[in-house]
């Protein structure tokens, strides 16, 4: 009996060592089967954090294309709309400056009327003197327009004896006929200058040859104003003296050209302005 009861439990624990043993490899299947579904998850939980990484650059690098783009779009908007305006200014400015234009051509062009008007006044004016004069010499009298001036030369010998301011008989006729003129044309103004060689003075009260000069000046500025009734207030005596030659003063001849009295023709500057005025009221050259 005891024998029988010993075998039992020997028998027992060898049953119960072979169950634990199935069970201890079935466990450790099951825990290494697990270690390799981990291992595998961490590799793609591994790989899956790369991408991430991956993807969050692009991300990022995609936000920051989008944002410089962005910018660079309202950057555009804004030019497009300064050019806009630039435009719009621009165009303004093109009018203003051709409407400028316009203006300064008519205006030029009104210039231009009015100094051929007074270029005919004063063809008009040099053909009355010539008129009037009949057939002096030319050695005598010159008369000639330079730069839209009216300028009558008459000779020493024909106004004054050598080293005189006394003006001749023979002179008076001719200042006679260039006043008949003058007088004609109250809208211009003249100025008589005494011109000399450069012999130097010495007789008479006088100085010089400036003294002389503007003595002889004067002395046609009176007998215009006096035996010819020629407004004052339109004259001017002046004297050149020597400095201001027709030609060199080394021979007789050449001497004898210098010493002249010049009558210079001008027109009043408000005359002119005048001729400006009615120029712009002329509807042919609006």
């Amino acid at each position: 009996m005891k024998k029988m009861i010993l075998g039992c439990l020997g028998l027992a624990l060898v049953l119960s060592s072979c169950v634990s043993q199935k069970k201890y490899a079935d466990l450790e299947a099951k825990h290494k089967e697990a270690q390799d579904l981990l291992n595998s998850a961490t590799v793609k939980l591994n790989s899956c954090l790369e991408d991430k990484a991956s993807a969050d650059a692009r991300l990022k690098t995609l936000e920051e294309q989008n944002a410089f783009l962005k910018a660079n779009n309202q950057e555009l908007i804004n030019n497009m709309g300064n050019l806009t305006t630039l435009t719009a200014k621009g165009a303004d400015n093109l009018e203003k400056s051709l409407e400028s234009l316009q203006e300064k051509d008519l205006t030029i062009r009104k210039l231009q009327d009015a100094v051929t008007r007074r270029d005919s006044v004063n063809l008009a004016l040099v053909q009355s003197l010539k008129g009037v004069l009949g057939n002096l010499d030319d050695e005598d009298i010159e008369i000639s327009v330079e730069k839209g001036v009216v300028f009558i030369s008459i000779s020493d010998k024909l106004l004054f004896r050598s080293g005189s301011y006394n003006v001749t008989d023979q002179a008076k006729q001719v200042l006679g006929k260039v006043a008949q003129v003058v007088n004609n044309k109250p809208d211009f103004e003249f100025m008589v200058e005494g011109h000399t060689d450069n012999v130097p003075y010495r007789s008479g009260v006088l100085l010089d040859n400036w003294d002389l000069s503007v003595k002889r000046a004067t002395s046609v500025v009176r007998i215009l104003q006096d035996d010819f009734s020629v407004d004052p207030a339109r004259m001017t005596a002046a004297g050149r003296s020597y400095y201001i030659p027709l030609a060199g003063n080394d021979t007789a001849q050449n001497r004898a050209k210098n010493r002249r009295t010049r009558i210079v023709v001008l027109p009043k500057l408000d005359q002119f302005y005048n001729m400006i005025e009615e120029g712009m009221k002329d509807p042919n050259i609006r």
